[in-house]
């Protein structure tokens, strides 16, 4: 398509939406799975069964070309924010249980602005944006109600987190789990997937239908530690790798509970007037089970297997159900997109970097958004290495291009980015490996020979699986994306990211929460 008809679908993109020209405003579900690989769907060829994500996404729209960020807290922040991470100084990793840290306080949060469009918002499960003042909680962000935990991980079942404590020498495990901003101690034993799913039918249930609604549900499902009832796993007998098979049985229940929400729905009357949004917040996690095959790479990497995300968007607004749009789409374009459906105004945000990408979704327009920055991040450490990162090939990756500059961009850094069919790579991006489909070749995970080069470019439209490295032959794009890079770094916040706060400390029987 033309640059011109892009232009042109993106201006018609600025037309007033259903709700806002006088029909009823649209009740809102959106459920973000913690994990989850490109491979891990019935839909993209999995030997895992997800008869109701199949279902859902099938009578709705497939977001093939859909974008997350390659780790938990970043996505999150994204979605909440409608801006990159570079602009909220968010972009070096996670937010981690002791630091001082959360989305700046003069962020306006998504649920802020669908409340101050007259929803009732509720949010579910995982919050992972930072809770170490209360100030930093889901219920002082916009949020009416929230029942979930706090942190990026923890048991299941015990709903207890561990982290050392900097400074003191110790590892402490306490409950992480919280109902509005109380620590909630009667559920050990109750498995979060289950737990989840059965707070947000409640919610739908006893929801006014006169009122709009949106609901967040940030499923635990499908992050480690590998755990999950047996009922789920048995059908996977077959998988002969003991953590892929506990993963099988983790996507089977996180399934069932989609299902058992979108079903409530329906008994409530919403669904009629409903639009389902389902997401993965990263690619899926190769040490614990995930696949993101025939993608390159795993979470934490630039790579499309750490970017690329399982996402699609349900429900009667829809108007071409039953279709996969390959348009490019950002997890960041959700603020914008469900506020515009919402009737919402963006008055008062920052400027955003997420675009209304409504009638791509159900009219199949072409997608506003032309390039995408995946991220800008000078600090980058893998700490999960590659396999076979004892080959001295592994320094040699880490150091090519130090300290080298290309059209004004230090190419040594960790930063990716998406031009039209184009995606460039600097630094080094992540595990780099090409992990094989699980029960095929599970003796080697291939690698290209030789060492990674600083600057890299692809064709990803026509190569998903970024096997063929084309930089020499079109050296005008690689310098006109490190120009962006460049551009894009020039409005880049210095990177938030504190050292440990030893005060965090929950005690042996506390909980974890605010604590400065």
């Amino acid at each position: 398509m033309s640059a011109w008809l892009r232009v042109f679908a993106s201006l018609l993109t600025l037309g007033a939406p259903a709700a806002a020209s006088g029909s009823k405003r649209p009740h809102i579900v959106f459920i973000l799975a913690d994990d989850l690989g490109w491979h891990d769907v019935g839909y993209h060829g999995s030997e895992i069964k997800t008869p109701n994500l199949d279902k859902l996404s099938a009578a709705g729209v497939r977001l093939e070309n859909y974008y997350v960020q390659p780790l938990c807290t970043p996505s999150r922040s994204q979605l909440m924010t409608g801006r990159y991470q570079i602009h909220t100084g968010m972009q070096h990793q996670i937010i981690w249980p002791c630091q001082p840290s959360c989305v700046p306080p003069d962020e306006t949060l998504l649920p802020q602005l669908l409340s101050d469009a007259g929803y009732a918002t509720h949010m579910v499960g995982k919050w992972h944006l930072g809770m170490y003042k209360k100030d930093c909680l889901p219920t002082r962000r916009g949020f009416h109600s929230y029942f979930g935990y706090l942190t990026g991980s923890e048991d299941y079942y015990t709903h207890f987190c561990c982290h050392p404590i900097a400074g003191l020498n110790v590892s402490r495990c306490a409950l992480d789990l919280r109902e509005e901003e109380a620590p909630a101690a009667g559920y050990k034993g109750d498995y979060s997937t289950e737990l989840f799913s059965q707070r947000a039918v409640r919610i739908i249930a006893t929801h006014d239908p006169k009122k709009p609604l949106f609901l967040y549900v940030a499923l635990q499902a499908v992050h480690a530690p590998l755990q999950v009832p047996e009922r789920y796993v048995a059908p996977y007998a077959f998988i002969r790798d003991p953590d892929r098979r506990l993963y099988a049985g983790m996507v089977a229940a996180m399934d069932e509970a989609v299902g058992n929400i979108s079903s409530a729905l329906r008994q409530a009357g919403l669904w009629g007037d409903g639009v389902l949004v389902f997401s993965t917040d990263n690619g899926g996690q190769t040490l614990f089970g995930g696949s993101n095959w025939p993608l390159r790479g795993r979470k934490w990497s630039l790579w499309e297997g750490g970017v690329r995300g399982v996402g699609f968007v349900s429900g009667p607004l829809v108007e071409r159900p039953g279709c996969a749009s390959r348009e490019l789409i950002h997890v960041s374009d959700w603020l914008p997109t469900l506020v515009g459906l919402a009737g919402g105004s963006l008055n008062g945000t920052k400027p955003l970097d997420g675009f209304d990408v409504w009638n791509t979704i159900s009219k199949g327009f072409a997608s506003p958004r032309l390039e995408l920055l995946h991220n800008i991040d000078p600090m980058y450490i893998d700490i999960a290495p590659c396999p076979g990162s004892e080959d001295p090939r592994a320094s040699d990756r880490r150091a090519d291009g130090k300290g080298a500059f290309r059209a004004g961009f230090n190419v040594s850094i960790h930063a990716a980015i998406r031009s039209s069919k184009w995606k460039l790579l600097t630094g080094y991006p992540g595990c780099d490996v090409w992990f094989p489909r699980p029960g095929h070749n599970v003796s080697s995970s291939r690698r290209p020979p030789g060492p990674l080069k600083p600057v890299m470019l692809f064709d990803v439209e026509n190569d998903p699986e970024e096997r063929k490295e084309v930089s020499a032959s079109y050296p005008g794009v690689v310098d006109r994306l490190l120009a962006r890079l460049r551009h894009h770094q020039e409005s880049a916040l210095p990177v938030h990211f504190p050292d440990d706060d030893p005060r965090c400390d929950p005690g042996p029987a506390g909980a974890w929460g605010p604590w400065a």
